[in-house]
């Protein structure tokens, strides 16, 4: 009786109208990261119970010449790439960004903004690094590494922090842009960049293919929920507010 009411309430005439942008973009966000969480504890399950190992031991060797695992598919210039691709994904790299950021957002007395990234990034780090720890599943072993691994290999770190720096980056900047095409030219980019780095961990093989799904889940899920804390503290005025357009206005 009680779901029945619930239904009812959900498609009676105008509900939706009712709820603000700002309301709209809570419940997105809140579906969003609770299915990104709920998809990444799935797959952990599949993983400690072995059940994709044929998966990703199929797609590793995908990815390399048939009866030779030690050489990649592509021209030379590919295998280069790759590595470089994947640096951008790296501690080093991901570090540089956000200071640099933080940096430009104080500048600009934005430092509700500014602790907000540090807070994103440095929680992604933080999961990250547990997560490896208590799982602790062993790198690929099926063709030889293409780049330089210390920890464990489940989550991939990688695609877990660039999806944290580069989406909240993205959603970020997406804030101070005007226009809904130059909105959505920002979080493409950010998405594009996020696939490209996990995607350079298998090629590479250094990352089973479902490391780097639980990791963009992680990471995505964990950005969406920084994006709700953003959302929050913005309506306390604690993050500066979007004016009618949708966009930040600047103070400067």
């Amino acid at each position: 009786m009680g779901r029945t009411m619930a239904l009812a309430g959900l498609r009676a005439p105008g509900f939706w109208t009712r709820l603000g942008r700002h309301e709209l973009r809570l419940l997105v966000g809140m579906a969003v990261s609770a299915g990104l969480i709920l998809a990444f504890a799935l797959l952990a399950g599949e993983v400690i119970e072995g059940e994709t190992a044929a998966f990703d031991r199929a797609v590793l060797l995908a990815l390399r010449v048939t009866g030779d695992p030690a050489t990649p598919l592509g021209p030379p210039w590919l295998h280069n790439a790759a590595r470089d691709v994947t640096a951008l994904g790296s501690i080093t790299v991901l570090s540089l960004i956000t200071a640099v950021t933080v940096g430009f957002l104080l500048l600009r007395g934005k430092r509700g903004a500014s602790l907000l990234v540090l807070l994103s990034v440095g929680g992604g780090m933080a999961i990250s690094s547990l997560l490896k720890n208590q799982i602790g599943r062993e790198r690929p072993d099926v063709v030889p590494h293409g780049d330089i691994v210390f920890t464990a290999s489940f989550p991939s770190g990688h695609s877990l922090l660039s999806a944290v720096v580069f989406l909240t980056l993205g959603a970020m900047l997406a804030r101070f842009v005007e226009g809904r095409r130059q909105k959505a030219y920002v979080l493409v980019v950010a998405m594009a960049v996020t696939l490209l780095v996990g995607c350079s961990r298998v090629y590479l093989g250094v990352h089973w293919p479902t490391d780097v799904l639980a990791g963009w889940c992680v990471g995505a899920g964990w950005a969406a929920l920084c994006w709700l804390v953003a959302l929050w503290l913005q309506r306390r005025g604690a993050v500066e507010p979007e004016d009618e357009s949708g966009t930040v206005p600047d103070r400067t």
